[in-house]
């Protein structure tokens, strides 16, 4: 069959990004025809040069239109809309498809797919990777009441029309069901993680790593991810200089970029050696850096939205052994409890989360424990090659 995927930000493990889809669309590529549509926004901040841009198969079309986190609201609108309008075009243009895969953030992607799936009369699919408009809502972003309720309604029209649906998360799949879309009609496929790439963090290679960075003998706190104004950098920036002076043999480290970047230099500055500004690593090589870690925080704003987050940063620390502190009381906190392999600290509390790390990091026996906890649970449940499998039957199954 040939499958349409409508996907605004493509990356490729050379990135410091997720990259889930690469992994997914290499596999659907195997079995079937498939078109992305989609901007080369990342393909700048490709880091090395060791996989190609799309995996063999993939056929794929580009729009120049950029993007980086640190834009403000207007910026993104405008961003949003345009790949919206250029990925309607493309879609009418393309051999018709026997179903479309439309990937929400944002919402403007996934309603480009439902327009073009409804002009060329074809079902589609609907991957929702952050609950939207709920997110940017709640962060402030949508400044009038007139424009939240079109977004709303927007929304649940999409959820309507797809032919099935696929949030990330637990939580997201209840937010959507919650609406009264038939609990038939969606499937949970969480982010998962690549267990390949995992497997190259092997001892030998996250020793080598600790020598040249001089952590021997240091406790390692490690923050992967995007420093966006979502994901509570202040409170870990304030936590780690907590911790500075009372813990001389802990070592913070921030691995990303993003819109705070200039408040963790500012730490790094403070705090020399002790808290790092690391900056964003390729996918392929991020799992030696959690590999080193004692412990890995995943934070959030304090926001209900945010409690339905799928973060890439959870799979791929558990899967190398290395446990995380969540900040969120959704389906992390949950899961990481119920399987003993992590712990919560309420978001915006850096004292709290200061002192959680000052009594894990004096405990070894208890991270190794969880580490080993989480390794096993995401061997069960988070390989993306099996997710991918899941996604690849619910598009054969869309597409009838």
């Amino acid at each position: 069959m040939h499958v349409a995927v409508f996907s605004q930000y493509h990356t490729n493990p050379d990135c410091p990004a997720t990259s889930r889809h690469y992994t997914l669309l290499a596999h659907l590529a195997k079995s079937h025809r498939v078109t992305l549509l989609t901007t080369p926004a990342w393909q700048g901040q490709r880091l090395t040069s060791d996989y190609p841009w799309v995996p063999a198969g993939v056929e794929m079309r580009e729009a120049a239109i950029p993007y980086e986190n640190r834009m403000g609201p207007a910026r993104r609108a405008l961003a949003f809309a345009q790949y919206a309008a250029w990925a309607v075009q493309e879609g009418l243009k393309l051999d018709k498809p026997d179903v479309i895969w439309g990937i929400s953030t944002p919402l403007t992607a996934a309603w480009a797919a439902a327009q073009v799936a409804r002009w060329r009369r074809v079902p589609w699919v609907f991957e929702v990777q952050d609950l939207w408009p709920a997110f940017p809502i709640a962060m402030g972003v949508v400044p009038t009441a007139l424009a939240r309720q079109q977004l709303y309604r927007l929304e649940k029209r999409l959820y309507k029309s797809a032919r099935h649906i696929m949030p990330l998360s637990p939580d997201m799949t209840r937010y959507v069901t919650g609406l009264g879309i038939p609990a038939v009609k969606v499937t949970t496929v969480l982010n998962g993680t690549d267990l390949d790439l995992a497997a190259r963090a092997t001892p030998a290679a996250v020793e080598a790593l600790r020598q040249a960075l001089g952590l021997a003998g240091k406790r390692v706190v490690l923050y992967a991810g995007t420093f966006g104004r979502a994901n509570d950098i202040p409170t870990l920036v304030a936590a780690a200089e907590t911790m500075m002076a009372k813990d001389p043999d802990t070592v913070w480290l921030f691995l990303g970029h993003g819109f705070f970047a200039p408040l963790v230099a500012a730490a790094a500055a403070r705090w020399p050696g002790r808290i790092r500004l690391v900056g964003g690593q390729a996918r392929h090589e991020v799992f030696a850096w959690f590999g080193l870690a004692a412990v890995s925080v995943v934070s959030f704003l304090g926001l209900p939205v945010l409690d339905a987050n799928s973060p890439a940063k959870l799979y791929d620390s558990l899967a190398v052994g290395t446990p995380v502190v969540v900040s969120n009381v959704g389906w992390t906190k949950t899961l990481v409890e119920e399987h003993g392999c992590g712990w919560y600290v309420p978001a915006g509390d850096a004292l709290a989360l200061a002192a959680q790390l000052r009594q894990l990091l004096s405990q070894p026996e208890q991270l190794a424990a969880a580490g080993a906890s989480g390794r096993a649970l995401a061997t069960r449940e988070f390989n993306r090659q099996q997710l991918a499998a899941r996604v690849q039957a619910i598009l054969e199954s869309a597409a009838g």
